[in-house]
């Protein structure tokens, strides 16, 4: 029997939807019902040390919706990491810890390029009981300008030295949240990896423009008139994500073996999950998803995800992770490959035309062979 259980960097999951860092784990009482309704483990909202430094605004959020049938697929936000003082969230961990000790609960943690500060953070988290850290290098918005985020995550030499910083003093699991907003995901993959982290989450909402209001002509989401570009997200991003965690998935297999990958970008179906932990996910988030569809939509997606194990006679994640890698190449090698295919099957269909005596006949394609001669 098919099972979703499964232990990533020492983390004993039951399944592997994971509620990603953002407003489904904005505080105790949300991530408690994430966990009531059973998801594998959860991601707080990224803190920091000092909280006075954010202030969201009103509207944060602008959606696409299908002209057709207006769903939406298309999810934009300029909100920031959590405005709640850090002090509020380690009692909170600690009530988290305390009322479900088996759910696996990671805290996100982003911090100014200070040394002191990334090391202050990781310990006390640690200390209020957490199970492990994601450190938030892609917030692509809000706070680049104080070089937090994505501005650090664009830079393979700084995240290098900063992920150094952490290592040098976390006791538990570390997963690096990557920005899809650069050329080569890669490359900041491979300094995160360097340094010593554990895994990589991928990938982070992508830097955009939702739209403009033919009416107002005013850019979305309007503050005041204003806007700034935000983080794209929802089931429009799924093919860039997939994409990008197929090229870290690549990099892991070959230079990093045993790190880990967590696969984000517009999931919502088991299906959907499927396909990410095909090109080499170890677990999957889920951030938009819930906020469009509830903390019950793991259910559904759980049973999808089981079916199709189910289907494919796959019994643990481990029986199909990474399966589909196997099937990227380059431009040139799909030529390649393409001529071969009908270079073969034309000396097949020439061999079967031009039996005319008894020494042509092949014994392994008899049956073919008649039928050939039949049409002929």
């Amino acid at each position: 029997m098919s099972t979703l259980a499964t232990t990533v960097n020492g983390l004993q999951l039951p399944n592997p939807f994971v509620i990603a860092s953002g407003p489904p784990g904005t505080n105790a009482n949300v991530i408690g019902k994430a966990f009531d309704e059973g998801w594998g483990a959860v991601i707080c909202k990224t803190v920091s040390l000092d909280a006075s430094k954010v202030t969201n605004v009103q509207p944060r959020y602008a959606r696409l919706r299908s002209r057709e049938s207006n769903e939406i697929y298309g999810w934009e936000n300029i909100e920031l990491i959590s405005d709640r003082p850090f002090e509020t969230w380690l009692d909170e961990f600690k009530q988290v810890k305390d009322k479900y000790p088996d759910g696996v609960l990671i805290a996100s943690i982003m911090e100014e390029f200070n040394k002191d500060a990334w090391q202050e953070i990781v310990g006390r988290c640690e200390e209020a009981g957490v199970d492990a850290l994601e450190l938030n290098m892609s917030c692509p918005h809000g706070l680049p300008e104080r070089q937090m985020g994505a501005a650090m995550g664009e830079n393979p030499a700084i995240l290098e030295e900063v992920c150094g910083w952490v290592m040098e003093v976390a006791k538990l699991p570390v997963w690096v949240k990557m920005t899809p907003n650069v050329t080569h995901i890669e490359d900041p993959t491979r300094a995160s990896l360097r340094a010593g982290c554990n895994g990589i989450a991928a990938i982070n909402t992508i830097r955009s423009v939702l739209g403009v209001d033919l009416e107002t002509l005013r850019p979305e989401p309007t503050v005041e008139g204003y806007t700034t570009p935000g983080g794209y997200s929802c089931q429009a991003v799924m093919p860039i994500a997939l994409r990008m965690c197929m090229e870290i998935a690549i990099v892991i297999r070959d230079e990093f073996p045993g790190r880990t990958l967590s696969g984000i970008g517009g999931i919502e179906t088991g299906r959907d999950a499927a396909q990410f932990l095909l090109l080499g996910c170890d677990t999957v988030q889920v951030c938009t998803g819930v906020m469009k569809r509830g903390y019950r939509c793991v259910q559904p997606m759980k049973e999808q995800l089981l079916e199709f194990m189910a289907q494919h006679q796959f019994e643990t994640l481990e029986d199909f992770k990474g399966h589909s890698l196997q099937y990227f190449t380059t431009h040139a090698d799909l030529v390649v490959k393409q001529a071969e295919a009908r270079a073969a099957k034309k000396a097949e269909h020439d061999k079967k035309k031009m039996i005319q005596a008894d020494a042509d006949w092949d014994g392994d394609d008899f049956v073919d062979q008649s039928d050939a001669l039949a049409r002929g």
